[in-house]
């Protein structure tokens, strides 16, 4: 995903910047980076949770002892248990998905990864995410994480974004070009 320019995204900037160094320092890396792809699953996955982190009408100390427990309960790290802790005294939930986001992708750039954005109409097993994780590091010429993400509404076949390339073989993308064929367009 490009990294746009804004109050928020400059916020995430120096957050993930600062996590990362002390991540670094401290040689919790991997560990961090783990925690922070479970936190962006669960903020992904829970309207509730991402309510949670936004929303101005709850009070800053009670959002910052929930956030606590679903770090403790996820078992995160004690780096990202306190790093969340700081992000929420300092009244920067809101940025929380935009900083891992940008700590992961600061994280694989120096890592000469790149990250593949794919949609799929199903969830891959490990199997299936193993060979398109090596098929996408053929085409991309290294390292590539993927960025999986299931829609329904493609019908099936996926789509996958890597850098500025675009590939789109999901079924409803055919159909929509058969029809648009077929009409004469």
């Amino acid at each position: 995903m490009a990294f746009q320019a804004g109050p928020v995204s400059a916020l995430a900037e120096r957050y993930a910047t600062a996590l990362l160094e002390l991540a670094e320092e401290r040689k919790a890396l991997d560990r961090v980076a783990e925690d922070l792809e479970a936190l962006k699953a669960l903020l992904e996955g829970s309207p509730e949770l991402t309510h949670l982190v936004r929303s101005p009408l709850i009070a800053r100390e009670d959002r910052a002892r929930a956030m606590q427990a679903v770090a403790e309960r996820a078992g995160f790290s004690d780096l990202a248990r306190n790093f969340i802790g700081v992000v929420a005294r300092h009244g920067r939930l809101f940025a929380l998905q935009a900083i891992a986001e940008r700590f992961l992708a600061v994280l694989a750039e120096r890592r000469g990864e790149v990250t593949a954005e794919v949609t799929v109409a199903h969830a891959l097993d490990d199997a299936q995410l193993r060979s398109l994780e090596s098929a996408l590091g053929g085409i991309a010429g290294g390292r590539v994480s993927i960025d999986l993400r299931v829609d329904p509404d493609i019908l099936g076949g996926l789509v996958v974004r890597l850098g500025s390339r675009l590939f789109d073989s999901s079924l409803g993308s055919r159909l929509r070009r058969l029809e648009l064929s077929m009409k004469g367009a």
